[in-house]
């Protein structure tokens, strides 16, 4: 199949695990962070962890945008949805609230739905947006004291609308190399060694692996969308990380007739993560899933305890899902 099968060649990953091996110097150890959830989930599918060398760790980052929404906030979506069937029993028209969540990746969507929406003077749909942005949550991360990277998977899905320019900072102010990945085993592993390449070299710069899919400016169409209907909050929560500055984005006062926050009242919930969970460490690559306490016991996909199991992206599901097991990793033989 073309664009997976090619990606999934034995002599490919063969010879990206050979140079990276190659680039690994044996009196360093090396933490790389993939940032997006479908990277974890690959890397753990394939076994692709268990391929590189011993002194090259892979961390897993915040890249689930289920994972790092505050439960409060959720809480608050369920009681809009209540309120939204109170409207529906009293009236004869339904008022149909929509639960926006994700990263840039899905949030041309949800605008172009507002826009259609605005057109058409449809009265009766509002959004509840929860859109996050990838830039300030990888900043908060390079600032933590107590987390220490070498450098970057960067995520698909998400460049392919905002393109690569926006990880520039990432190189510029912290020296910390990123390369842009695809989601095939040959794609990680060669984003893996653009990543050790430029810690061999001693620079630091953004790079594109997924080139079939990311433009370097991302997709202008969906960009200029996203800008009309919405902007910047100043602060946003996010489970692990705290609150973040400008890492969310609110509806535009012009779209405000379509906004839940401005027309439905919202509790504000605040909700405390469970104690027990250790999801705040794992979200900021300080354990690995099978380390926290609950992992695979009380907290599973059957029973899940934290976001990262409760969520399918989420780092402890495909820990639990793959990494218990063999991996369907293209045999290298």
């Amino acid at each position: 199949m073309k664009y997976v099968d090619e990606f999934r060649d034995a002599r490919l990953i063969k010879k990206a695990l050979a140079e990276i091996r190659e680039l690994a110097q044996s009196s360093r150890h090396y933490r790389i962070m993939e940032i997006c959830g479908g990277h974890t989930h690959s890397i753990f599918r394939f076994g692709l962890h268990g391929l590189l060398p011993s002194n090259v760790e892979l961390i897993h980052g915040p890249g689930c945008p289920v994972c790092v929404l505050p439960m409060g906030r959720i809480d608050d979506g369920l009681a809009l949805a209540n309120d939204a069937l109170k409207i529906a029993r009293q009236n004869p028209e339904r008022k149909v609230v929509f639960f926006a969540i994700g990263f840039e990746t899905t949030a041309p969507s949800t605008a172009l739905t507002l826009m259609h929406a605005r057109a058409l003077g449809i009265d009766n749909f509002a959004v509840f947006c929860n859109h996050i942005t990838i830039a300030p949550a990888i900043r908060a991360i390079l600032d933590s004291p107590d987390i220490k990277l070498d450098g970057f998977i960067g995520p698909g899905h998400v460049s392919t609308v905002i393109g690569c320019r926006p990880y520039e900072f990432i190189a510029r102010d912290y020296d910390s190399p990123i390369a842009v990945a695809g989601f095939e085993p040959v794609d990680i592993l060669e984003a893996m060694v653009m990543v050790l390449r430029q810690l061999k070299g001693g620079i630091a710069k953004v790079e594109c692996q997924y080139k079939r899919a990311v433009p370097w400016d991302g997709n202008a169409v969906a960009l200029q969308a996203m800008d009309e209907v919405f902007e910047e909050r100043p602060h946003f929560e996010w489970r692990g990380l705290g609150s973040i500055a400008q890492s969310a984005l609110k509806i535009r006062r012009e779209y405000a007739a379509w906004d839940a926050e401005q027309t439905m009242p919202i509790p504000g919930v605040c909700v405390a993560d469970p104690q027990a969970a250790q999801c705040s460490d794992v979200l900021r690559g300080l354990l690995k899933p099978q380390q926290c306490r609950l992992f695979g016991k009380e907290c599973t996909p059957e029973r899940p305890i934290g976001a990262l199991m409760v969520s399918s992206e989420g780092a402890c599901a495909a820990h639990y899902k793959y990494g218990r097991h063999e991996p369907d990793v293209v045999t290298l033989q």
